[in-house]
């Protein structure tokens, strides 16, 4: 199979005649309406201290050489001669996570079935109305999903994502008999540049719980069956 098929219905690639904006907090997240974006959100406890502060110390390194202040983190985006370096910054420490993350660190609560079930049904709870989204896997620490927000002048990505973390989490808390945070707050995201992306993007979700060694009981996958039906599938299928 190749990505060589017709887009599904409403994708939207970054589009040079749009502007992008944005906000920074420990990492930049680009926006632009209409776009669609690969999305990453993990458990609180999926990385172990040593590597939060690997990655504080990467950003402070980068930070440092860029010259970003601390109120332009809160203020704005920085500015458009910084904006490449950061996109860098960005990747490489999304990269460290992923291979991080499929190490199988912290509690891995979702391997268990059921709280799994309660991730799957609250992001496709919001499908069609909040958001369209295109497919996910949920591992046992984190989660991956392609999503495309149809409203986001008034429901931006985090919002819709901040939402549905805040749905789970006070569930599976309950499940689970406990107490506290259960989903890191920030979550990243990336803008799917085009069709090409997007097929390496489903078939990076479609891999991932192989590469990670799962067996089929310890995740869930999905691609939205409209996609299904244009070729848009797993390639191990």
């Amino acid at each position: 199979m190749t990505w060589n098929l017709p887009p599904p219905p409403g994708f939207q690639g970054l589009r040079e005649d749009l502007p992008v904006t944005g906000y920074y907090r420990h990492l930049p997240h680009w926006r632009q309406k209409g776009a669609t974006y690969f999305v990453t959100f993990r458990q609180a406890d999926s990385l172990p201290q040593s590597k939060l502060r690997e990655l504080a110390d990467l950003r402070r390194r980068w930070e440092g050489e860029l010259g970003i202040a601390d109120c332009e983190k809160v203020a704005r985006l920085p500015s458009a001669h910084r904006s490449e370096a950061l996109e860098i910054l960005s990747r490489r420490i999304i990269q460290k996570v992923e291979n991080w993350l499929d190490q199988g660190m912290g509690s891995c609560v979702l391997r268990r079935e059921a709280l799994r079930t309660e991730v799957t049904d609250a992001l496709r709870f919001l499908d069609g109305s909040r958001y369209e989204l295109g497919a996910y896997v949920v591992m046992p620490n984190h989660v991956h999903a392609i999503v495309r927000p149809l409203e986001p002048d008034c429901d931006a990505l985090e919002t819709s994502l901040q939402s549905r973390k805040r749905h789970t989490a006070r569930r599976i808390n309950r499940l689970l008999a406990q107490i506290g945070t259960f989903w890191q707050e920030e979550s990243f995201d990336r803008i799917v540049r085009d069709e090409e992306h997007l097929w390496r993007c489903i078939q990076y979700i479609g891999r991932n719980p192989r590469l990670a060694g799962l067996t089929a009981e310890e995740y869930s996958r999905w691609v939205q069956p409209r996609w299904r039906d244009l070729g848009w599938r797993f390639e191990d299928e």
